[in-house]
């Protein structure tokens, strides 16, 4: 098995992935690391956080299964910390993971110009003006008007994901086994003017929502990238066909993940 990893850029971290690849060694193990993105992994190991983790998954796409080593404060994605190497490589080496898969959002950008590009995120999708004033948009669900949405920006996230950006607007949290997307409004503005349905909506795997942008350069961010667009007119933001994989050596539920994650001290 051809192992890749994608670490954190600290000195911790750098001294965790050697000791997990020196316990390997001296188990005789039959993997071996790659040296890049140029050779594709069978396995990616990310040694840090959950930023650390979605920089992996969009480094070396959906083929591989991840796991997750956490160097910082416990991650959402992650199931092991650095004391626990010794667990972890005996697991590695004996034991058959459960392999999860995640629904990602799938997301075709428009341009006034006919251009189109097509995008996905593993957390969500997040659009703002970019001057970071009154974002407006109108919201399409399978063509149909919903709203002229007005206020600080939009989110459409995963299951995964509905436990990040999107559960600080007080969005839903949705196990990954339900492949759905959902949209959630980021301060939108509601008065005697403007109106907005004001709540998370979750759409099914069969549902497609599309925001018709009115302001002339938008952010869009897509896990941990953003950046500026100009004369973009429209997204379109659905189920993604391809799932990302986790190899879990931990029988730990997704309702565990949260109560480690958000309750648990």
């Amino acid at each position: 098995m051809k192992i890749a990893t994608v670490l954190r850029n600290d000195d911790y971290t750098r001294e965790v992935e050697q000791a997990l690849k020196e316990k390997l060694h001296a188990a005789n193990s039959p993997f071996t690391f790659v040296k890049g993105p140029s050779e594709q992994p069978d396995m990616v190991l990310s040694i840090g956080g959950d930023g650390t983790l979605l920089e992996a998954v969009h480094q070396y796409g959906i083929e591989p299964s991840y796991v997750g080593i956490h160097t910082g404060h416990l991650g959402f994605y992650a199931d092991w910390r650095p004391e626990e190497l010794d667990e972890f490589v005996e697991r590695l080496m004996n034991d058959e993971p459960l392999i999860a898969e995640y629904p990602t959002v799938q997301c075709r950008i428009s341009t006034r110009d006919g251009k189109q590009y097509e995008k996905w995120a593993l957390n969500e999708m997040v659009l703002r003006n970019a001057n970071l004033s009154t974002l407006v948009s109108c919201v399409y669900i399978n063509g149909d008007e919903l709203e002229t949405f007005r206020g600080d920006g939009l989110i459409v996230s995963s299951p995964s994901g509905s436990t990040a950006y999107n559960k600080a607007v007080d969005g839903a949290i949705v196990h990954p086994s339900i492949e759905a997307i959902q949209l959630s409004e980021i301060a939108s503005i509601n008065n005697q003017a403007y109106r907005t349905i004001n709540s998370s909506l979750v759409l099914p795997k069969h549902h497609e929502v599309e925001l018709i942008v009115m302001n002339p350069e938008i952010m869009i961010g897509l896990d941990r990238e953003q950046a500026v667009w100009r004369d973009v007119c429209s997204i379109r933001c659905r189920v993604g066909p391809d799932k990302v994989k986790f190899a879990r050596y931990k029988r730990l539920t997704f309702w565990g993940r949260v109560r480690n994650s958000f309750i648990s001290g």
